[in-house]
């Protein structure tokens, strides 16, 4: 029983950060669109002092704008993408509390789901932010190039898979025991 403890003192901390990750995707996503529509709104730039917000990117950063529109539009891909994610990790955890114990046929299910969601919406996240960059860079010659690595979590998906598989085998001796 130590190690169901253990556990489920894991998915308390797996429902946290996941809510933590969910939330800030959001402030994140949110940031993100308000930059665009505030460069948009205000072409020069807020001014503070003699100084533009946008001449300090320009200046400062060496970035022209059409690259801070592109990074902040497929900024928001990839904070929607994540946070549909960091719900479902979400879910997974507060249905596993729920049920007491990650062995149960239904738990198991929901993250053979998970993982197969964290392999795919991360790739599928790759694929927008790439198609953005890419109109984004035929649209307006200067867009510099950034790297649109996204963290796909191919791995930890895998991971997810066979845990799901091993949770679905403890499923399966807690139901041949109990017949």
């Amino acid at each position: 029983m130590k190690t169901l403890k253990t556990l489920q003192t894991l998915a308390k901390i797996g429902r946290i950060l996941s809510t933590v990750a969910f939330v800030l995707c959001i402030v994140g996503g949110i940031g993100c669109i308000l930059g665009i529509i505030s460069l948009a709104i205000i072409p020069e730039g807020f001014k503070i002092g003699n100084v533009t917000i946008q001449g300090l990117i320009s200046k400062e950063a060496e970035v022209s704008m059409a690259t801070c529109y592109a990074a902040m539009s497929v900024g928001v891909i990839a904070c929607v993408c994540e946070a549909v994610l960091a719900k479902f990790a979400e879910r997974y955890f507060k249905n596993e509390l729920a049920a007491g114990t990650p062995f149960t046929f239904d738990g198991a299910k929901e993250l053979m789901r998970l993982g197969i969601l964290a392999i795919c919406i991360p790739v599928g996240a790759l694929i927008l932010m790439g198609i953005t960059y890419g109109v984004f860079k035929l649209v307006a010659k200067d867009v510099s190039e950034f790297n649109l690595h996204n963290g796909a979590s191919v791995g930890l998906g895998v991971m997810m898979i066979v845990g799901s598989l091993l949770c679905r085998h403890g499923a399966e001796v807690s139901e041949n025991k109990e017949a």
